[in-house]
């Protein structure tokens, strides 16, 4: 249906497996090592164990570990784990092409049967590994049934290796005391987590490269929302993206943006679900501010990203003294604003129209505000950011995408340019613009004594910004009280704000930057070696 319309050759988020589609994150190559490792030379160990959500790829890599075995390496996979100890024997020997008919339904005759088997591979130079795929739905005498089989060894090493793939419960599972022996012989372990918000990106990219696209069609807030509603969970992305691509279609969108996605997310997912907020809201005041903190629940909970790495951009100027000075006396007040609003995917007249330095036609989520402080401090905000430089006898708003300890990148009328931060001082007194989206219904000042759910909002973000989790009480969990101020209070400190305890317009931005939602500075480009200072645009 969309195909053509976004130029792809093939459906890029198609469910079925396809091994041209399969990317690999960090963490995935991490857990196929680790399998690989169970298979090659760990294997005088015993048990490997893989576990992660459903959808997070497990049986993706159980594929690539079966296309990469080493030579002289037998496999037995088990699908069904929801077998007895004697049917899991005899599934076993079917595995591996044992005759086991005169012997069915005797425990003892199958395990010898086994061991023998398992004593003359290994004298031909043969490696047995059994997968278990789901293995949390194996009973607590099957997995004991599996330890005994273990027992068999030489000076060097077991004869059988055993790779259990399963939920979290696997874990949870292992950790009985019963099973203390098993776990005491799984020599890896590996937790596959979901993608982070970059990972999602490349792996969204990754598929639309491999179905022919050559446009990325999702806006980074796009994707955004795709990381939160899917919660990194490759599976859900899937659905999720096919979904708001067909919408995209019918509607007629070049690029789609977080509404498409979102929508699509209600359509696809069960229930419209959405990843729920860490703390229980007190039952007594459930009904408190729902609708409105309602729609801000699929925010998700990760410490701020770090700053992407920008790839160097071959010509791009770097702009002297006298070079920025040219090119500001082009620039105009609403540029900038122009170009901060695209970056958080809001619609803006061209020009905007501005009334007390701020569009004015934000919406009454939004948050528009002026902030003044040091370059460190901008880094630690994450966000992109107006400049107020000086122009004459005046100054001008200038975007800021980038900054490292040496350099930033700025937008200006003719181009994209590269500026040294000692050579920024001489125009930047210190004042910035910046642009917030605020949870909607919470207040722009939030202070000491006030109540609703503004305050567990708070609460969540102020334990990531300081790296702890303080305990709450249900019935205060929506009260703003003195260990509230406290710990906002730190948070200030910590971003050189003013420390008064009182959440204002900056301290709302601070507090928004562990949240991964809207652009974030990047790290300007590296300089090409034999590059000339001075550009002029």
């Amino acid at each position: 249906m969309y195909l053509n319309y976004y130029g792809l050759s093939e459906p890029p988020f198609a469910i079925t497996p396809d091994p041209r589609f399969v990317y690999l994150s960090e963490r995935h190559r991490d857990a196929l090592a680790h399998l690989l490792y169970g298979v090659g030379q760990g294997g005088g160990g015993g048990f490997v164990q893989l576990t992660g959500e459903i959808g997070t790829g497990k049986t993706t890599l159980c594929r690539l570990l079966l296309e990469q075995l080493p030579e002289k390496t037998k496999v037995a996979l088990i699908l069904n784990p929801k077998l007895g100890p004697i049917e899991l024997l005899e599934a076993l020997c079917e595995e591996l092409g044992l005759e086991s008919a005169d012997i069915r339904g005797s425990q003892k005759a199958l395990t010898d049967r086994l061991n023998s088997y398992l004593l003359e591979a290994y004298a031909d130079g043969w490696r047995i590994v059994l997968i278990i795929d789901e293995a949390q739905n194996l009973s607590v005498e099957s997995l004991e049934q599996i330890r005994l089989l273990t027992n068999l060894e030489t000076s060097t090493q077991k004869l059988l290796q055993i790779i259990l793939l399963g939920q979290p419960e696997l874990r949870e599972l292992l950790g009985r005391p019963e099973l203390l022996q098993l776990a005491q012989r799984i020599t890896a372990r590996y937790h596959l987590a979901p993608l982070s918000a970059e990972e999602t990106e490349l792996y969204v990219r990754h598929r639309l490269s491999v179905a022919g696209c050559e446009r990325q069609p999702f806006t980074k807030l796009g994707l955004r929302a795709l990381h939160k509603r899917s919660s990194g969970i490759p599976r859900l992305i899937n659905v999720i993206a096919d979904r708001a691509l067909v919408a995209g279609y019918a509607h007629s969108l070049e690029r789609i943006g977080e509404r498409v996605v979102n929508e699509a997310a209600d359509e696809a997912l069960i229930g419209g679900a959405r990843p729920a907020w860490r703390k229980p809201w007190p039952w007594l005041l459930l009904g408190m501010g729902l609708v409105a903190a309602g729609a801000w629940y699929f925010w998700p909970r990760p410490a701020p990203p770090a700053p992407p790495a920008v790839v160097a951009a071959p010509g791009l100027p770097e702009l002297d003294a006298a070079g920025l000075q040219a090119a500001l006396v082009d620039t105009e007040a609403t540029l900038g604003w122009q170009r901060l609003m695209a970056l958080w995917d809001l619609p803006a007249a061209t020009p905007p129209q501005l009334r007390d330095g701020c569009p004015a036609e934000l919406g009454a989520d939004w948050l528009c505000f002026r902030g003044s402080g040091s370059f460190s401090k901008l880094r630690q905000f994450g966000r992109p950011v107006l400049l107020l430089l000086r122009k004459g006898d005046s100054a001008v708003p200038v975007l800021l995408t980038a900054i490292d300890r040496e350099r930033a990148l700025l937008e200006l009328p003719a181009a994209t340019a590269v500026v040294e931060r000692n050579v920024l001082r001489d125009f930047w007194g210190g004042e910035y613009r910046a642009l917030n989206r605020l949870p909607g219904g919470f207040p722009a000042t939030l202070r000491i004594n006030d109540e609703g759910p503004a305050v567990s909002w708070v609460r969540d973000q102020l334990d990531r910004a300081l790296g702890e989790e303080a305990p709450v009480a249900d019935e205060a969990a929506l009260r703003f009280d003195a260990d509230v101020e406290r710990r906002v209070r730190r948070l200030q400190e910590k971003h050189g704000l003013l420390a008064d305890g009182i959440i204002g317009p900056e301290t709302w931005f601070a507090l928004a930057c562990y949240v991964d939602e809207g652009p974030r500075l990047a790290r300007p480009p590296k300089r090409e070696q034999g590059a000339p200072d001075g550009a002029s645009l």
